[in-house]
Protein backbone atom coordinates (compact mmCIF):
# COMPACT_ATOMS: atom_id res chain seq x y z
CA UNK A 1 0.00 0.00 0.00
CA UNK A 2 1.28 3.43 -0.93
CA UNK A 3 0.41 6.93 0.26
CA UNK A 4 1.47 10.44 -0.68
CA UNK A 5 1.85 13.42 1.63
CA UNK A 6 2.48 17.11 1.14
CA UNK A 7 3.06 19.99 3.50
CA UNK A 8 4.09 23.62 3.16
CA UNK A 9 4.84 26.25 5.80
CA UNK A 10 5.74 29.89 5.68
CA UNK A 11 9.21 30.77 6.94
CA UNK A 12 9.74 33.51 9.48
CA UNK A 13 12.51 34.97 11.58
CA UNK A 14 12.47 34.24 15.31
CA UNK A 15 11.41 30.62 14.73
CA UNK A 16 13.49 27.43 14.89
CA UNK A 17 13.69 25.25 11.78
CA UNK A 18 13.14 21.52 12.26
CA UNK A 19 13.30 19.03 9.40
CA UNK A 20 13.03 15.30 9.94
CA UNK A 21 13.07 15.93 13.68
CA UNK A 22 16.48 17.61 13.46
CA UNK A 23 17.15 21.24 14.40
CA UNK A 24 18.60 22.96 11.32
CA UNK A 25 20.93 25.92 11.68
CA UNK A 26 19.17 28.66 9.71
CA UNK A 27 18.04 32.26 10.20
CA UNK A 28 14.35 31.40 9.68
CA UNK A 29 11.99 28.71 10.87
CA UNK A 30 8.64 27.22 9.92
CA UNK A 31 5.51 29.00 11.10
CA UNK A 32 3.05 26.48 12.44
CA UNK A 33 0.88 25.40 15.36
CA UNK A 34 3.40 22.65 16.13
CA UNK A 35 7.16 22.95 15.63
CA UNK A 36 6.36 23.20 11.90
CA UNK A 37 8.45 20.24 10.71
CA UNK A 38 7.18 20.00 7.11
CA UNK A 39 9.15 16.81 6.42
CA UNK A 40 7.64 14.85 9.30
CA UNK A 41 4.18 16.26 8.57
CA UNK A 42 4.34 15.14 4.93
CA UNK A 43 5.60 11.70 5.99
CA UNK A 44 2.77 11.36 8.53
CA UNK A 45 0.18 12.27 5.91
CA UNK A 46 1.70 9.75 3.48
CA UNK A 47 1.64 6.99 6.11
CA UNK A 48 -1.91 7.79 7.18
CA UNK A 49 -3.04 7.98 3.57
CA UNK A 50 -1.51 4.62 2.71
CA UNK A 51 -3.33 3.09 5.69
CA UNK A 52 -6.59 4.89 4.81
CA UNK A 53 -6.54 6.50 8.27
CA UNK A 54 -7.14 10.12 7.24
CA UNK A 55 -4.60 12.91 7.79
CA UNK A 56 -2.68 14.52 10.63
CA UNK A 57 -5.16 17.39 10.87
CA UNK A 58 -7.78 14.91 12.10
CA UNK A 59 -5.53 13.68 14.92
CA UNK A 60 -3.65 16.90 15.71
CA UNK A 61 -6.01 19.77 14.82
CA UNK A 62 -4.27 23.15 14.48
CA UNK A 63 -7.02 24.83 16.51
CA UNK A 64 -6.50 22.54 19.53
CA UNK A 65 -4.21 24.23 22.06
CA UNK A 66 -3.05 20.93 23.56
CA UNK A 67 -0.99 20.51 20.36
CA UNK A 68 0.47 24.02 20.44
CA UNK A 69 4.24 23.72 19.86
CA UNK A 70 4.07 19.90 19.92
CA UNK A 71 7.21 18.21 18.63
CA UNK A 72 6.66 16.61 15.25
CA UNK A 73 8.73 13.69 16.54
CA UNK A 74 5.79 13.05 18.87
CA UNK A 75 3.34 13.37 15.96
CA UNK A 76 5.33 10.78 13.97
CA UNK A 77 5.55 8.49 17.01
CA UNK A 78 1.77 8.61 17.47
CA UNK A 79 1.21 8.12 13.74
CA UNK A 80 3.42 5.03 13.88
CA UNK A 81 1.25 3.73 16.75
CA UNK A 82 -1.92 4.30 14.68
CA UNK A 83 -0.39 2.12 11.95
CA UNK A 84 0.75 -0.54 14.44
CA UNK A 85 -2.77 -0.67 15.92
CA UNK A 86 -4.03 -1.35 12.38
CA UNK A 87 -1.50 -4.15 11.87
CA UNK A 88 0.67 -2.04 9.54
CA UNK A 89 4.20 -0.69 9.45
CA UNK A 90 6.25 1.67 7.29
CA UNK A 91 8.35 -0.14 4.72
CA UNK A 92 9.83 2.63 2.56
CA UNK A 93 9.85 6.45 2.49
CA UNK A 94 10.94 8.81 -0.28
CA UNK A 95 10.75 12.56 0.34
CA UNK A 96 11.69 15.76 -1.47
CA UNK A 97 12.30 18.93 0.55
CA UNK A 98 11.74 22.02 -1.61
CA UNK A 99 13.48 25.18 -0.40
CA UNK A 100 15.91 27.74 -1.77
CA UNK A 101 17.81 27.53 1.53
CA UNK A 102 19.11 26.01 3.68
CA UNK A 103 20.96 23.19 1.98
CA UNK A 104 19.76 20.00 3.66
CA UNK A 105 22.46 17.54 2.56
CA UNK A 106 24.56 18.05 5.73
CA UNK A 107 21.52 17.02 7.82
CA UNK A 108 20.11 14.15 5.78
CA UNK A 109 21.85 11.33 7.68
CA UNK A 110 20.67 12.70 11.04
CA UNK A 111 17.11 13.05 9.67
CA UNK A 112 17.13 9.49 8.34
CA UNK A 113 18.45 8.16 11.64
CA UNK A 114 15.75 10.00 13.62
CA UNK A 115 12.91 8.87 11.35
CA UNK A 116 14.20 5.28 11.22
CA UNK A 117 14.43 5.14 15.02
CA UNK A 118 10.87 6.39 15.49
CA UNK A 119 9.39 4.10 12.81
CA UNK A 120 11.63 1.13 13.73
CA UNK A 121 12.82 0.67 10.13
CA UNK A 122 16.22 0.69 8.45
CA UNK A 123 17.79 4.02 7.50
CA UNK A 124 18.32 2.40 4.08
CA UNK A 125 14.53 2.40 3.66
CA UNK A 126 14.44 6.20 3.75
CA UNK A 127 15.40 8.64 0.99
CA UNK A 128 15.46 12.41 1.55
CA UNK A 129 16.41 14.79 -1.22
CA UNK A 130 16.64 18.56 -1.42
CA UNK A 131 15.50 20.62 -4.40
CA UNK A 132 15.12 24.33 -5.04
CA UNK A 133 12.17 26.04 -6.70
CA UNK A 134 14.53 27.85 -9.10
CA UNK A 135 13.64 31.23 -7.59
CA UNK A 136 9.95 30.92 -8.47
CA UNK A 137 6.99 31.63 -6.18
CA UNK A 138 6.91 31.87 -2.40
CA UNK A 139 9.33 28.96 -2.03
CA UNK A 140 11.74 30.43 -4.56
CA UNK A 141 11.66 33.77 -2.76
CA UNK A 142 12.66 32.04 0.51
CA UNK A 143 9.29 32.71 2.13
CA UNK A 144 8.18 29.08 2.39
CA UNK A 145 9.38 25.49 2.52
CA UNK A 146 7.50 22.45 1.20
CA UNK A 147 7.83 18.67 1.16
CA UNK A 148 6.39 15.87 -0.95
CA UNK A 149 6.65 12.39 0.56
CA UNK A 150 5.59 8.97 -0.61
CA UNK A 151 5.50 5.98 1.71
CA UNK A 152 4.99 2.29 1.26
CA UNK A 153 3.43 0.39 4.14
CA UNK A 154 2.90 -3.28 4.68
CA UNK A 155 0.77 -5.51 6.83
CA UNK A 156 2.58 -7.02 9.82
CA UNK A 157 0.84 -10.29 8.98
CA UNK A 158 1.90 -10.35 5.30
CA UNK A 159 5.48 -9.64 6.34
CA UNK A 160 5.56 -12.56 8.83
CA UNK A 161 4.33 -15.04 6.21
CA UNK A 162 7.34 -14.54 3.91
Amino acid sequence: MVGIGYDIHRLSENRELYLGGVKIKFDKGSVGHSDGDVLLHAICDALLGAANLGDIGQYFPPDDNKYKNISSNEILTKTSKFLENSGLFAKNIDAVVIAEAPKILPYVNAMKKNIATILKISENSISIKGKTNEGMGEIGEGKAIAVWAICEIESIYASSQR
